[in-house]
């Protein structure tokens, strides 16, 4: 069987609302899925999620969208939640104004999360300090090898996988 022929018969069979894609060339398939299917997934564990617009729209920055959100980005936030037992309020998804490039808030790796004391607290006392990123931002890796990004006011998360899910 095809590659392609694969991808498509997950695609019927992963869930509702989720895609995959990718093509025979590619490393790996990302396992893409809809706003509507992300905010469930966070409503599920309590996770909150904001905007400066009170808006979901993925092409206006003041949003938070959650369209083509990675399938294990969102994982990675309920892994973080159900781990932490804090609250958590993702403050970016994955809509325009981000820095680019391919682990990327616009290709769905990465959430932004409002700080806390409790998050924070246990972001730096649970993974490994790394270094400065090129920004001058404190990096924490997690044992899965997911990176925090401190950027003063929220935590920038780069998401490579679900995080232990």
């Amino acid at each position: 069987m095809k590659i392609r022929s694969i991808l498509t018969a997950l695609a019927l069979v992963v869930a509702p609302g989720v895609a995959v894609v990718g093509t025979a060339s590619d490393a790996f398939a990302v396992t893409k899925i809809t706003h509507a299917t992300a905010t469930q997934m966070f409503r599920d564990v309590g996770i909150t999620w904001s905007s400066s617009g009170g808006c979901s729209d993925r092409n206006n920055s003041t949003c938070t969208s959650f369209d083509q959100l990675n399938l294990p980005t969102a994982q990675g936030a309920q892994t973080l939640k159900r781990a932490t037992g804090c609250a958590l309020n993702i403050t970016g998804g994955t809509e325009t104004g981000h820095a680019s490039g391919t682990y990327s808030h616009w290709n769905g790796y990465k959430l932004d999360y409002g700080k806390n004391t409790c998050v924070t607290s246990y972001i730096k006392n649970t993974f490994t300090y790394i270094g400065l990123r090129g920004d001058g931002a404190p990096q924490y890796q997690s044992g899965s090898g997911n990176i925090y990004a401190d950027e003063g006011n929220h935590w920038d998360v780069l998401y490579y996988n679900c995080g232990g899910c």
